[in-house]
């Protein structure tokens, strides 16, 4: 019969720890900016798209009231403007809430 003896790491056993590389990633400012931009309707009311935009454009009171009233009164407002990916989400989550959105490439 054979027995089996557990082998434990000698006090002199050598752990090398490596850092796994990670691939260089792109700021944020340095990307190209995007805008997203409020439509006026008439279907929507205001306190709902001033609620929606400091809810998903994360605005606050006042900026989502004036981005609001400027929409209403002029037919557009500029939102924010920030990477491609982040516009995408925020007219999406608009959109879905029935507001009209658009995104454009930032000058």
């Amino acid at each position: 019969m054979s027995q089996s003896t557990a082998t434990t790491p000698s006090a002199s056993a050598t752990v090398s720890t490596t850092k796994p590389s990670t691939a260089p990633t792109t700021r944020v400012d340095a990307l190209p900016s995007w805008n997203v931009l409020l439509h006026n309707d008439t279907v929507n009311d205001m306190g709902f798209v001033v609620e929606s935009l400091c809810r998903f454009a994360r605005l606050s009171l006042p900026t989502a009231t004036r981005c609001t009233m400027e929409a209403h009164k002029k037919g557009l407002s500029l939102v924010i403007a920030t990477h491609r990916e982040h516009a995408e989400l925020i007219a999406e989550q608009l959109t879905s809430l029935r507001l009209t959105v658009t995104i454009e490439r930032g000058a």
